[in-house]
């Protein structure tokens, strides 16, 4: 006998089984609208068969009583579900118009999917229409989706007969007696499902984009070419998406970087970004504001070698578990490592004295640059490079001092993050990864030591499981900007590892040696990446404070440069940062490239002006404000949020 409790509340029990998902929620009423179910916290498809023990290709009850949901396509698994059968659904599409197409691998991804493909030719993103229009042929044909499941030497047979590489490598690397496919129509899939019932539910699409990916992500192997989508449960919300993404676009901080003469990317530094003046006007002010947070709240900067001995990364852990993201160079015929973090040189710091429980808790922070290898194929402006600032900070204590020091770094995150820049965020609390180091017990207390925090402060939270550093757990923020996206830039790290491997110590009341425990600590994460948030998110109208021009003066003419070139000087006195446009050209120009370049006030000068010994002033968003004392004007300015005065 079968029995189960819906998410409703209701029960139902069959006499024999197997029983098919649908018909269990179409039992308890709630099979209406549902494209997938849930039993016993596995996602499974609606003609999948449930039994009371393993069955060829049936889901095992494996309790007394089966607790069901259905899956809806509003809900996060609902949309993943329906994305990965949108997924099989282009791939179908392209066998068809491109025979000879072989199928590598084709997930989920944040907002969409994508399929990795080896095409007999090249595609161009002229072509992706084409294959849309025949992927809504098959979603008006209804195709029933079918999963089949085979033993694993039957269906490394199947796609080798078919001529299947990429399958047939995934097969043979798995070590399960049986795998699962998917079929509807022709195509037939490598797949652990769940999928959609038919492909009738797949209406609202859109292909987006075309780039190159190797196959595993192995520069060594065939390049394949990588079809970008997405998909939504309703048109209204692949509408409302498809808009953000052309703001995205217009938003795009590589485009305007160069608009703005921030910075540059060259061929001859692929992943290391070069600043131009504007662009280090902007991250000066930054570090300025970043290091008078910091000083008042008790922290003491540091500054640790670039490069540094083996010997160091070995002892740090570094070596064993972040070797393939590092650089190497031999000096002396010794082997150094270019930093990829900062904290084992911060630990030498700290073991440079010997350390009081008077002295904990103890504060250092570090805008530290490193390097770290990234895949050509992931790089992307700002956002991911191979060498970036990390405003960095290690905090040692006392067991007993944990809890505080994390509310403290918490409390610093929420004013740079909400109260300077306006930013909402959510945070997470990452646990222990595959590649950790250290016994569990020790994984266990710091994870504690983190939820006692989070919820002391009543900070809502949600669990990342697995997604831990290797040396500790952790606490992310994810700051949302103005148009919905989500970046990861402060972390917490709790770490019981490096104390013990490096032997660090304090005197406690008792006079012996304890252990302290270690918090590794960014705010702004990378100093490159927060900057590319800041463009994106303000569109490069940054606010007053932070602007890397704060005021343009236009002179109409020649004969007021006199006046204007005083006014430079009184506006620089002012802390400012003032240029001049005395450009041969039309006034209307440069006041409209004045506005092109995001300046927040522009100052026009005239004869009357100079004969008042006035301003007249624009600013970017307001327009003409009229003309002004300096007294006047200074007060503008003055009223404008600046967290550095």
């Amino acid at each position: 006998m079968l029995k189960f409790e819906g998410s409703n509340g209701k029960a139902c029990e069959f006499q024999k089984g197997p029983v098919k998902a649908a018909a269990v929620l179409s039992e308890l009423g709630l099979g209406k609208k549902a494209l997938a179910a849930k039993v016993n916290g596995e996602l499974l498809d609606l003609e999948r068969e449930i039994a009371e023990d393993e069955g060829p290709g049936a889901f095992p009850l494996g309790s007394e009583v089966g607790k069901i949901e259905p899956v809806l396509a509003s809900s996060e698994e609902g949309l993943e579900i329906l994305r990965h059968s949108t997924a099989h659904l282009m791939a179908q599409a392209i066998e068809k118009l491109y025979p000879g197409a072989k199928f590598a691998i084709g997930p989920c991804i944040k907002d969409g999917f994508y399929y990795d493909i080896d095409l007999p030719a090249s595609l161009t993103e002229q072509e992706l229409p084409g294959i849309e229009a025949e992927m809504h042929k098959l979603a008006g044909a209804a195709l029933k989706v079918e999963r089949v499941d085979m033993a694993k030497d039957e269906a490394l047979a199947f796609f080798e007969k078919r001529g299947d590489p990429y399958k047939v490598e995934l097969i043979s690397d798995l070590e399960i007696p049986a795998v699962s496919l998917y079929k509807q129509g022709d195509y037939v899939d490598l797949c652990r499902g769940p999928h959609v019932p038919d492909t009738s539910w797949l209406r609202n699409f859109k292909l987006l984009s075309l780039a190159g990916a190797y196959w595993r992500g192995d520069e060594k192997n065939v390049m394949l070419t990588r079809v970008y989508g997405t998909a939504f449960a309703t048109p209204e919300e692949l509408k409302e998406h498809l808009r953000r993404l052309e703001e995205a676009k217009l938003r795009d901080h590589r485009k305007i970087g160069k608009e703005l003469d921030l910075f540059s990317l060259h061929d001859e530094g692929q992943g290391f970004p070069f600043f131009h003046p504007k662009g280090m006007a902007v991250i000066n002010t930054l570090m300025e504001f970043w290091l008078r947070e910091h000083t008042k709240r008790g922290y003491d900067e540091i500054r640790t070698p670039l490069i540094l001995d083996r010997s160091l990364w070995l002892q740090s852990g570094h070596w064993d578990h972040y070797k393939e993201n590092m650089y190497f160079t031999e000096i002396d015929e010794k082997p150094f490592a270019i930093k990829p973090m900062n904290c084992p040189g911060g630990m030498l710091v700290y073991k440079t004295q010997i350390r009081s429980y008077r002295d904990l808790p103890l504060r250092m922070a570090e805008r530290g640059i490193v390097h770290r290898h990234e895949r050509s194929g992931a790089l992307h402006g700002l956002m991911r490079v191979r060498c970036f600032t990390q405003d960095d900070a290690h905090l040692y204590c006392m067991p007993g001092q944990v809890r505080q020091e994390v509310v403290g770094v918490m409390d610093l995150c929420n004013y740079i993050y909400k109260e300077v820049f306006g930013f909402n965020y959510r945070v997470e609390l990452s646990t222990r990864p595959e590649n950790s180091m250290g016994e569990a017990e020790q994984w266990d207390a710091a994870e504690a030591a983190l939820k006692e925090a989070l919820e002391s402060s009543g900070t809502p939270y949600r669990i990342n499981e697995g997604d831990g550093a290797f040396y500790g757990p952790k606490i992310d923020f994810h700051l949302e900007d103005c148009i919905g996206r989500t970046w990861q830039c402060g972390t917490i790290q709790l770490d019981f590892q490096m104390p013990e491997r490096f032997d660090l110590t304090y005197i406690g009341p008792d006079g012996k040696e304890h252990r302290p425990v270690m918090l590794h600590r960014t705010v702004l994460g990378s100093i490159e990446r927060f900057l590319g948030i800041l463009i994106e998110n303000y569109a490069g109208a940054f606010p007053f404070w932070i602007a890397p021009v704060q005021v343009k003066l236009i002179p109409i003419a020649e004969a007021h440069e006199p006046y204007v070139q005083e006014l430079v000087g009184t506006f620089k006195g002012w802390g400012l940062k003032t240029e001049l446009d005395n450009r041969g050209e039309k006034l209307g120009k440069r006041i409209r490239d004045a506005q092109l370049q995001k300046v927040p006030y522009m100052i026009v000068i005239g004869d009357k002006e100079v004969e008042s010994r006035v301003v007249a002033v624009r600013e970017r968003s307001k327009g003409d404000l009229g003309s002004m004392t300096l007294d006047a004007f200074k007060s503008v300015l003055e009223a404008e949020f600046n967290p550095l005065k």
